[in-house]
């Protein structure tokens, strides 16, 4: 009877043991973290652009790769059944950086760099942020109203379409149309610069955050 009690006590115990957090990781977990490891790159790349180094395209090339990462590691997850609070967590984290601030980095090393393009791309990524936590908190009641148990709508456009924006600044890229020959031009608000192309983010942001908006879950 004392062994089992010890026995229990070990089992509940938590494992403190040296990478054990690590070790801990399911294979869906590791597909979460090459997410954001691709965001990073995103951002270190666009960074890179700014410093005169033509990384710009290499930047926007890791957002595709970091939302082929996200569609995997939720599909792992639900194939080997090892879903956790863990991976949900992780990967709204991954996807802050992959989808939001990867994102907005790209668009400020793009050319959107005036000080009103700043404020709305930090609308974006805040927006971005805003709409991962309203889903954390939301997806368990929309899932009980569900037949199947599952979220069958997303309220306001999920995160990742943000690979869209992603897509035109590569275009811009490509075309040789950034910095001072960014489509739509300059035009000066007071004693700072907007760019209107920036315009888009702050509309995928707004659509993020829609409360009326709602898109089917496939």
């Amino acid at each position: 009877m004392r062994a089992s009690t010890h026995a229990l006590r070990a089992a509940s115990m938590p494992d403190r043991s040296h990478f054990s957090m690590i070790r801990g990781f399911h294979l869906a977990d590791w597909f979460t973290l090459a997410n954001a490891a691709c965001g990073m790159a995103a951002v270190f790349a666009a960074m890179a652009s700014l410093a005169g180094d033509s990384h710009l395209l290499l930047a926007t090339a890791f957002i595709p790769c970091a939302f082929v990462f996200d569609v995997l590691d939720g599909r792992i997850a639900r194939w080997r059944q090892q879903q956790s609070a863990l991976g949900r967590e992780l990967d709204s984290l991954a996807d802050v950086i992959s989808f939001g601030v990867a994102p907005a980095a790209i668009g400020f090393a793009a050319g959107m760099n005036g000080v009103w393009d700043a404020i709305v791309l930090g609308y974006f990524v805040c927006c971005g942020v805003s709409r991962l936590a309203r889903y954390n908190i939301t997806a368990e009641a929309l899932s009980r109203e569900s037949d199947v148990g599952k979220v069958k709508y997303f309220e306001g456009t999920p995160i990742p379409t943000s690979i869209l924006l992603v897509g035109v600044v590569a275009i811009a890229a490509w075309t040789g149309r950034t910095g001072g020959a960014l489509w739509f031009g300059a035009i000066e608000i007071g004693p700072w610069t907007l760019h209107p192309l920036v315009a888009m983010f702050a509309l995928s942001g707004s659509l993020m955050i829609s409360k009326t908006l709602r898109i089917p879950k496939l």
